[in-house]
């Protein structure tokens, strides 16, 4: 039996007239109780018909039954409607009518077919998982009928000294939540419905009929109605909902009808979408090729490099995933003609839309293998699952990190031991870096100071040696070198009194203690 109270009567008693499905009228009466909605719809219009109906009613119904028993045993012609006895009991509206609030949502819209066409939807998209939440997106003009219904039984609640808050009623998502959850879990074996999971399933639904309902919300409450870019319409969901909260019931029921007219149609629903969480992918490379770009190299749309870094980590890796697309970030990046050597820069990967979520550690192996023997110009290590959060410690406090290279670098004029001593006793150096001129088109013009803190360097003949520089992360070590036309000060060039350039450069390590090293 449904848990109703007599209070609720009159709610039964207006809405069911008006034109109100037998599960909006649960939802009006507040009824929390998900079982109640998952009975047939037929079901539980005959449970509120019985409920609201008197002893005199329900005797009278019973006499009016056996009385036509009596007649059918007795005359082979049935008795024309107009003979029929006055007391028998208004017929109840057809099942085949819209509701006027829910707009036949929560009415055919939610049976088993429909449970079917989602789970169908799902099952061709073979997602790994075992749990999804369902989404329901509604037309607006939804919200206006609500509001129209509410106020219309509203004032019959306070009469019987009760109260009907606009929040107490069970909203459409939720009602449709309920009945739909034990269906999809029956069509989706071994997948629950629950409010919280990664795979988010979306079903939509519009009716154009009725498109024209909110429309005079604009004009009573045109600072809810802003236009917007990426909008199709002014009049969303939650615009509406705010301009619902401003407008008096007086003001709102001088333009809407209380209650709603009833609709011809059903709501159409629209194609379902099914979107999974992203999963993040972390580990760290090395790049042994002085001809590769650490992501796709593209000038004025043509591609200058056969591969890059994040392409020949990510294939593999979206492959084992199944996923629709990525997003790589580093901790920091090199120029395409550096090298990245020592224990390697630490990288994550944001699978977009993946099919299958988790990996064992033998399968992320055996896909860090996969990535190995693809190339020979990269290689990566402690390749594994992370979480969202986790993400952040690469890129926390990203300028105090350290990071070491090593440079081969050419002098116009010979140098000597004393100037190797020199540079070996320099300490804590504090530059002044203006945007180096080959990355201004990609980065803000402004001045960052650095700090390097230690130079090693080890003559090769009088015009050639080799710096060790360990640095503040961010530091452009190319124009330290060769000044960048005096945009870095103080530079090589002017510590020397000659003129330098950089040969090669090699990062030795990045001192990012993420992610945690993995044994062999």
């Amino acid at each position: 039996m449904l848990p109703l109270k007599e209070k609720d009567k009159v709610i039964i008693q207006k809405l069911l007239v008006s034109g109100c499905c037998a599960r909006c009228v649960l939802r009006f009466c507040c009824i929390g109780v998900p079982d109640a909605y998952r009975q047939t719809r037929q079901e539980t219009l005959r449970q509120l018909q019985a409920f609201i109906s008197t002893p005199e009613d329900r005797k009278s119904s019973e006499s009016t039954v056996e009385e036509g028993n009596n007649n059918s045993q007795n005359a082979t012609v049935s008795e024309p409607a107009s003979k029929r006895s006055k007391l028998e009991p208004e017929e109840p509206a057809p099942d085949s009518s819209v509701c006027m609030v829910c707009l036949g949502v929560l009415q055919h819209l939610s049976d088993v077919s429909q449970a079917v066409q989602i789970a169908d939807t799902v099952k061709k998209q073979q997602y790994e998982v075992d749990t999804l939440v369902l989404s329901i997106s509604l037309p607006a003009q939804m919200c206006v009928r609500e509001h129209s219904c509410w106020l219309h039984v509203k004032e019959q609640v306070r009469a019987k000294c009760g109260v009907l808050g606009r929040d107490d009623v069970i909203q459409v998502k939720e009602a449709f939540r309920w009945i739909m959850q034990g269906l999809l879990a029956h069509e989706l074996a071994g997948v629950a419905v629950v409010a919280k999971s990664a795979l988010e399933v979306s079903v939509g639904f519009t009716h154009p009929e009725t498109d024209a309902d909110c429309h005079f919300l604009a004009s009573t409450c045109p600072d809810c109605f802003k236009p917007t870019k990426n909008k199709q319409s002014v009049f969303t969901r939650m615009a509406v909902v705010k301009a619902l909260e401003k407008i008096p019931d007086s003001k709102f029921m001088k333009h809407s009808p209380c209650p709603p007219s009833r609709p011809g149609t059903s709501c159409t629903p629209q194609d379902v979408q099914c979107v999974h969480m992203s999963v993040f992918v972390a580990g760290r490379y090395n790049k042994f090729c002085r001809s590769l770009p650490q992501t796709p190299w593209l000038i004025d749309g043509e591609r200058r490099m056969e591969s890059s870094v994040e392409e020949l980590i990510a294939t593999p890796i979206l492959a084992a995933f199944r996923a629709h697309g990525f997003n790589f970030s580093s901790s920091g990046r090199e120029d395409v003609d550096v090298r990245t050597l020592g224990n390697g820069r630490p990288f994550a990967l944001e699978l977009l839309n993946p099919h299958k979520s988790k990996l064992s550690e033998e399968n992320m192996k055996n896909v860090q293998q996969s990535i190995n023997a693809s190339s020979d110009k990269i290689r990566v290590r402690d390749l594994q699952m992370v979480s969202r959060d986790a993400m952040s410690r690469m890129k926390e406090g990203e300028e105090e990190k350290t990071k070491s290279y090593q440079a081969l670098v050419w002098t116009h004029k010979s140098i000597h031991k004393d100037d190797i001593a020199f540079i070996n006793h320099i300490k804590d150096l504090r530059v002044d870096q203006k945007t180096p001129l080959r990355v201004l088109h990609r980065r803000t013009l402004a001045v960052r100071q650095r700090l390097i803190h230690s130079m090693s360097a080890n003559l090769l003949d009088q015009h050639h040696f080799q710096l060790s520089l360990k640095t503040q992360a961010g530091t452009y070590i190319k124009e330290f070198v060769h000044g960048d036309f005096g945009r870095t000060k103080p530079n090589l060039c002017q510590l020397l009194d000659t003129h330098t350039d950089i040969l090669e450069l090699d990062v030795q390590s990045v001192d990012v203690d993420w992610p945690p090293a993995l044994s062999d």
